[in-house]
């Protein structure tokens, strides 16, 4: 057991609802000053307890306990799970947020106790990246919940039931085509996954590697993977604060919406969040966070059944 204090607020649900991947994930359980994560380490898997103590305002101190072989890896990586490299201080800073729409402005007052988590484990989030591409997030975490829970390996100690570790790239490997259509996974997606796994070793290197166009180079050499996934991947296993999802299917046109009143593209975007640049992500979350939603108009992305294909 160790504990992580930080002198700033701190509020594990919202800072860790970008891991989260749909509310039955078997790899995380999160609630109100709680939360539950289960995966492999490289000294094998481990289950992580993380829950919020009572401190003094405005400080914050999360207890950290841990079973499994993979403990002691699992409560080393906490400090960066929690976000204790990501500094807001530039963004808090009255000059920038003077530039700020007020939506922003205001969001990011009432989340102080945001940072952007790092977990440093690559290939658990490539994987799931992986699955969401041009589909439905219903069917993404779907196929997720549907291989985890199939492949995956149990969770040490008292995890609550049902949750999984995401199973190793040698067991993806071995997962029979069949399976990967129970789980409604094209071929298309399903042979990236495939692909990614048979580089795991390299691409996990990548955890370590700094942000910037090298990294997204190197995450885009695998063939199926864009620069909309090397964005959705860095946000995660690095905190990226200006890592945009270039290529999402809404974000676009929620972004306009929210900051213009009218829709616009990704060309479009990214000129409107160019006066942030370096915090980019920052501003898209809090726009996400101020509870903002934009006029729908036209059919929805219809689900798509791969099963029977």
């Amino acid at each position: 057991m160790r504990y992580w204090d930080s002198p700033a607020p701190y509020c594990l649900q919202t800072s860790l609802r970008i891991l989260v991947r749909g509310k039955q994930d078997p790899t995380i359980r999160l609630g109100p000053g709680i939360a539950w994560l289960t995966f492999l380490t490289p000294e094998g898997p481990a289950t992580l307890n993380l829950r919020e103590e009572p401190v003094p305002a405005p400080g914050a101190r999360v207890r950290a306990s841990a079973w499994g072989p993979g403990a002691e890896c699992a409560l080393a990586s906490v400090p960066a799970l929690l976000g204790e490299q990501d500094d807001w201080s530039e963004f808090d800073d009255d000059a920038f947020l003077a530039t700020l729409p007020r939506m922003v402005t205001e969001t990011r007052r009432r989340n102080l106790s945001l940072r952007l988590p790092s977990t440093g484990r690559i290939m658990d989030t490539l994987i799931p990246v992986v699955l969401e591409q041009k589909v439905t997030v219903l069917e993404a975490y779907y196929a997720w919940r549907y291989l985890v829970t199939r492949y995956g390996v149990d969770a040490p100690g008292p995890a609550p039931a049902g949750m999984k570790a995401a199973p190793a790239p040698e067991t993806w490997r071995r997962i029979p085509s069949w399976d990967w259509h129970q789980a409604r996974v094209d071929h298309s997606r399903s042979t990236t996954i495939l692909r990614a796994c048979s580089q795991a070793s390299a691409l996990q290197r990548l955890a370590d590697a700094p942000l910037g166009e090298d990294l997204t180079a190197k995450l885009c050499s695998v063939p199926g993977i864009g620069v909309w996934s090397a964005a959705e991947i860095t946000q995660r296993t690095h905190g990226a604060p200006d890592s945009v999802s270039v290529g999402d299917y809404h974000l676009a046109a929620y972004v306009g919406a929210a900051l213009t009143g009218r829709r616009t593209d990704d060309a479009g975007m990214l000129k409107l969040l160019e006066p942030w640049q370096g915090h980019r992500q920052r501003v898209v979350r809090m726009i996400m966070l101020s509870g903002y939603r934009k006029p729908t108009y036209g059919p929805k992305l219809a689900p798509m059944d791969h099963r029977r294909r």
